[in-house]
């Protein structure tokens, strides 16, 4: 049995739902809209459970895989629903850290998403060079940072998602905001951006051109993203499932950038990509791949390595 649990109007879980329904695989899907209608009965041992769902009661102990994809739950203006379905997910999410069963991904191994500088120093140990960084609350030592690099970006610190925007002169009037709000800011490196997704130790890339900054607001600035499937050089797709499995992350979304001498720069590793946007637009078989991973199989057609 796979469980698949999140929000049923979220792509890539839905996406994932669907490619096990043709793959014919057994699986339930729990919805947080309605996980204070389900109930969760713990044995004397925590991981010896059952779990019920639109009537259906399935033994903890018979799921071979999750894919897990908590967000926010919608809003609920019963505030005896809401406590329950907040513990449910508390307990849930606490199972997945123990199950013995297949987890897409585990909460713990997403921690190192929630400190981009410490993920990036886990970046930079796995051979791919990281740009340049500076955190701080010092506008006089951003300034020095920028007059060293010419261009630079920031972003926020944080696992929390952010647009990545170029400092520029119109941002000195601003930068005294900084000191309630430590930012990271990085060397602009030029080229080409490169989305790899891994699923267990197969690669799937997506190359992507645009002047934007932050190709996934490219239409907020008036500007267009266009992505088509690349043919990752073998040794940069190597490092790239040697990154996602030292993250301990079955599914991960790596960015890179290649520059214009060849070279592959690292930003960061999304524990919890949205990958339909990238399989939408090059039809990249990622879903596929992942439910073929969840049921103990490896893809059938593997781009990468």
């Amino acid at each position: 049995m796979i469980l698949f649990f999140g929000r049923t109007d979220d792509p890539p879980l839905t996406r994932a739902i669907s490619a096990a329904q043709d793959a014919g695989l057994r699986h339930l899907v729990i919805d947080q809209a309605r996980t204070a209608r389900y109930d969760l009965v713990v044995g004397t041992d925590a991981l010896d459970g059952r779990l019920t769902v639109e009537g259906m009661r399935v033994p903890l102990g018979d799921v071979s895989a999750v894919y897990a994809r908590p967000l926010e739950p919608p809003a609920d203006g019963d505030p005896a629903a809401r406590a329950r379905a907040a513990a449910f997910q508390e307990w849930f999410v606490g199972w997945l850290d123990t199950t013995p069963a297949v987890v897409v991904s585990r909460p713990r191994a997403m921690e190192s998403n929630s400190s981009k500088p410490y993920q990036a120093q886990l970046i930079g140990r796995s051979g791919f060079a990281v740009p340049e960084t500076l955190v701080s609350d010092d506008p006089d030592e951003i300034l020095a940072f920028r007059a060293r690099h010419g261009r630079i970006v920031y972003k926020s610190v944080s696992g929390i998602r952010s647009i990545v925007r170029e400092f520029t002169t119109a941002d000195e009037n601003r930068l005294a905001l900084v000191r309630g709000l430590p930012t990271q800011f990085q060397a602009y490196v030029p080229g080409q951006d490169v989305r790899v997704h891994v699923v267990g130790e197969d690669t799937y890339a997506a190359a992507v051109d645009s002047d934007a900054i932050d190709y996934r607001y490219a239409e907020q600035s008036g500007e267009s993203a266009r992505l088509a499937p690349y043919d990752l050089p073998p040794d940069t797709a190597r490092r790239c499932a040697e990154l996602a499995a030292t993250l301990d992350l079955p599914l991960a979304g790596i960015d890179l950038r290649r520059t214009p001498d060849g070279a592959w720069v690292c930003f960061e590793v999304n524990p919890m990509p949205a990958y339909s946007y990238y399989e939408a637009h090059t039809g990249l078989s990622i879903s596929s791949a992942l439910v073929a991973y969840l049921d103990g199989r490896r893809a059938a057609a593997p781009v990468g390595v």
